[in-house]
């Protein structure tokens, strides 16, 4: 069934026609009939969404149609169009099952309107159904939010390698969520049951993390009164997850790449090799390829952590999972807590440099200064208030201009600025998503 598609029946062809053009304009997919069963014959070759009928037609009136097509598609929404409406019509048209009716003469803007309210809820019901099969599929990838493509990418190839012993390497800007996916990796895997140990290497000095890793024994150096196992030993045969793997200093480096040759360690002051059980999972938000280049980072380590890499998108490219994380973090920091849909908008708008954290940390913010009402924009930090200004691209020449040429080169533009990703090209152009769509079909010739 086609997506935002509607069948369109009324025996007055004009009627007809006018109602085609208003739901084209909108971006709609659609198609008229002329009659009950011309519209019978269309639907079983092409089912749709939302049926829009008038009601008294020669053939079959529009109740007739009604069950008729609820038979066939009981999904399919149906609005019934009348010059001859009474209350006893409308209620038998509801107890049909007709999604609402509008009686002759309406307005276009009644008609549109209802009809968005049947996408709408296509949509949510659509939404509530993908979750529940996502929840079946992802099974332990907890935390992680989102429905946009890009994120879908990240879950799928956790999935994917979650069940193996590959090295896998998280690339990803700060804040994106790197360790999540590390984590989920772990919640995946045959592992799950044994240790998970997170270390940020940036967090410690070369000579701290060596003894963090690899333990100590007694009297190895001033102050190692007693021996200390490391966590490639403390892990057991679970996993051992190096954050930030691009801080480490070269002599750590040589070290970490005898691990994962090897499989063996030993403790600072010790004699004996031990073997190392565990798996190993690495990140960093450093480009890697030029610490190569520049002779800070070893290629063979590199090829040794990087068996598996996966990319975690950060926020700006997945723009449609904003409302997905705030209702997350709403639901995390404050009880019935809620956000106006103008202040949402203006996070969707936003670019987030510091990704999913600094999202994590306006929405604790913002419920503090709301206190126990909905979160408005004058809630929000300063920076986010502030309107963006629309900027003069250029005077008109006199000799005019091709309107189509300069919208197509805007479009263009802003799927370029998204680099690919629609919904935020529509955010950029101010536009639905959908609009969006028939503006691409109807100019053609896009690149992506």
């Amino acid at each position: 069934m086609q997506n935002d598609s509607i069948l369109i029946v009324d025996d007055e062809r004009k009627m007809a026609v006018v109602l085609e053009a208003a739901f084209n304009e909108d971006g709609y997919a659609v198609e008229i009939a002329g009659g009950g069963e011309d519209a019978l014959a269309k639907f079983r070759q092409n089912p749709v969404p939302l049926v829009i009928t008038d009601l008294k037609m020669p053939d079959i009136s529009g109740i007739e149609l009604l069950s008729k097509i609820k038979k066939l598609s009981p999904e399919t929404e149906v609005i019934l169009m009348t010059a001859y409406a009474t209350a006893q019509t409308a209620v038998e048209a509801m107890k049909r099952g007709a999604f609402d009716y509008v009686i002759k003469p309406f307005s276009l803007d009644e008609l549109k309107t209802k009809a968005s309210h049947v996408f709408e809820k296509k949509r949510l019901e659509n939404k509530t159904r993908e979750l529940e099969i996502e929840l079946k599929q992802r099974g332990s990838l907890e935390n992680m939010i989102g429905h946009s493509g890009a994120i879908q990418t990240v879950y799928k190839m956790i999935q994917k390698v979650a069940p193996k012993d590959a090295t896998v390497l998280v690339l990803g800007e700060s804040g994106t969520g790197k360790e999540l996916v590390a984590r989920a990796i772990h919640n995946l895997s045959p592992r799950k049951d044994a240790p998970f140990i997170a270390i940020n290497c940036a967090a410690f000095p070369e000579n701290l993390l060596e003894s963090e890793l690899f333990g100590f024994e007694k009297g190895a150096f001033t102050g190692a009164d007693r021996r200390k196992l490391g966590h490639f030993e403390t892990a057991g045969e679970g996993t051992i997850f190096l954050d930030e793997i691009g801080e480490v200093s070269p002599t750590m480096q040589v070290k970490l790449l005898r691990v994962l040759q090897g499989r063996q360690i030993m403790r600072l002051g010790g004699t004996e090799s031990i073997a190392m059980k565990g798996r190993i999972l690495t990140a960093t938000n450093r480009n890697l390829d030029e610490m190569i280049k520049d002779g800070s980072f070893r290629e063979d380590l590199y090829y040794r952590i990087n068996v598996f890499p996966i990319v975690v998108p950060p926020l700006r490219k997945r723009a449609e999972d904003v409302p997905d994380l705030v209702s997350h973090f709403l639901e995390k920091y404050g009880e019935n807590s809620q956000m106006k849909n103008e202040a949402l908008q203006k996070l969707q708008r936003y670019d987030w440099p510091g990704n999913v954290r600094e999202l994590e940390n306006v929405i604790e913010r913002s419920l503090i200064m709301a206190g126990n009402e909905p979160i408005t924009i004058s809630d929000l930090p300063p920076y986010l208030q502030e309107e963006r200004e629309t900027p003069t691209l250029f005077d008109i020449p006199e000799g005019g201009i091709i309107l189509e040429d300069l919208e197509k080169k805007l479009i263009q533009s802003a799927i370029d600025k998204a680099e690919g990703n629609k919904s935020r090209a529509a955010q950029l152009l101010g536009i639905t998503r959908r609009k969006l769509y028939s503006m691409m079909e109807r100019f053609g010739g896009f690149t992506e």
